[in-house]
């Protein structure tokens, strides 16, 4: 047995604990209470600081990782997200590993021990089995042309038929977004059933796009080569829209959410949908501000992400935790923590990490601190506080 001992442990589903210790037997917390009362074991002192669970990264795109300050900044989303088709093929493979494995190496080097990662090629699920990190893939699908829905399916089911067994990582197919798929691809991989991943009302392009038709998108299909589809904007909001197309259910991510009316917030939560929050990278992309207050109020789940290093500079999620700490000041610390830790853990899956109490995974964040510190929330939340990864 392992007894990890620090000033303050935050279990998330408890109050701090002041000079506590957490034991850990075969991987799993056994124990979680007061250091005068802890069994006996191997002590490891952790010394001043605050040990939270594992932190976990709802969404992220960790085979972006080589576009790392190549795309930014940008004039508006668009241009953006055209620099990206543009950009991503010109480097080679090994490349593109080799800055995925450091991406994965910044995961676990920050205290992400779960990732909610979204792929097209699958070209990194070996090294992600060999990481510490616990992974839900999300097989990115892409398809305007609703002519090609049908040959899209069929080739991504065939993809995952041929993948080897995996222990650390699970995939699942998944859609970009409403306005790059078409409504028959969104539909079928809606009735393909398991977790599903989408972005969902992230940009005002999206919406107009949906809701009337936008110029700005509509040049960028046709210069895509898809300028022949036609498509009769459905005249409603992209959360309305995907929700009439049977996507919206439990067992959803929809990724970033900025773009939401209280009719949208209201369907969300109704739905039983997770909204993912990605602060940075929102303002990266000058695409708005989720309403998160407004969000919670109705009831919509909401956890973290970090996006990309093609529009946020570092994979850590506590940067994501402090910037939406400085948008909206009134969020409790509790919450704010919780939605870093237990939220995401939840919306993926993964039902034994983002806490730390008996039969969970032994998996931990620890951010070293002073020994004056008499607020372990305020302390987190002061800048000051960095996490890095702690194992058993």
């Amino acid at each position: 047995m392992i007894v990890f001992h620090a000033d303050w442990v935050v279990p998330v589903e408890g109050p701090p604990l002041r000079d506590a210790c957490v034991a850990v037997a075969d991987g799993r917390v056994v124990w979680v209470g007061p250091a005068s009362a802890a069994p006996t074991g191997e002590r490891r002192l952790l010394g001043p600081g605050v040990l939270l669970p594992g932190l976990v990264n709802a969404h992220c795109h960790l085979e972006l990782s080589h576009l790392a300050g190549r795309l930014t900044p940008a004039r508006g989303f668009v241009e953006w997200v055209e620099r990206l088709v543009v950009t991503r093929p010109e480097d080679p493979l090994a490349l593109v590993r080799t800055r995925t494995a450091e991406g994965i190496a910044a995961l676990e080097r920050t205290g992400t021990v779960a990732v909610g990662d979204v792929s097209n090629a699958l070209a990194h699920l070996d090294l992600l089995e060999r990481s510490t990190v616990r992974a839900r893939v999300f097989f990115e699908q892409i398809g305007w042309d609703p002519a090609a829905a049908t040959a899209v399916m069929e080739a991504a089911r065939a993809r995952l038929a041929a993948l080897p067994p995996l222990r650390q990582v699970k995939v699942s197919l998944s859609a970009h977004a409403p306005h790059s798929v078409s409504p028959a691809l969104l539909t079928s991989l809606a009735e393909a059933g398991g977790r599903l991943a989408l972005h969902l009302a992230e940009s005002p392009h999206e919406r107009r796009f949906l809701e009337a038709g936008d110029p700005e998108w509509s040049a960028f299909l046709a210069r895509r080569g898809l300028g022949h589809v036609r498509f009769d904007p459905p005249g409603l909001s992209p959360v309305r829209h995907v929700d009439r197309l049977g996507v919206l259910r439990p067992g959803v991510l929809a990724v970033h959410g900025v773009q939401v009316d209280a009719a949208d917030r209201a369907l969300l939560a109704a739905r039983g949908v997770v909204v993912v929050l990605c602060p940075r990278s929102n303002e990266a992309l000058d695409v708005g501000r989720a309403p998160v207050m407004e969000m919670r109020e109705a009831g919509v789940r909401l956890c973290l992400g970090t996006d990309s290093l093609a529009s946020v500079p570092t994979l850590d999620l506590w940067d994501d935790v402090l910037a939406l700490h400085r948008a909206f000041p009134s969020l409790e610390p509790e919450w704010l923590v919780r939605a870093a830790t237990r939220g995401g853990a939840e919306a993926l899956g993964f039902d034994d990490l983002g806490r730390i109490a008996p039969g969970a995974r032994a998996r931990f964040a620890f951010f070293e601190g002073s020994a004056s510190t008499r607020d372990p929330l305020a302390f987190l939340l002061s800048g000051d506080a960095h996490p890095k990864g702690v194992a058993a």
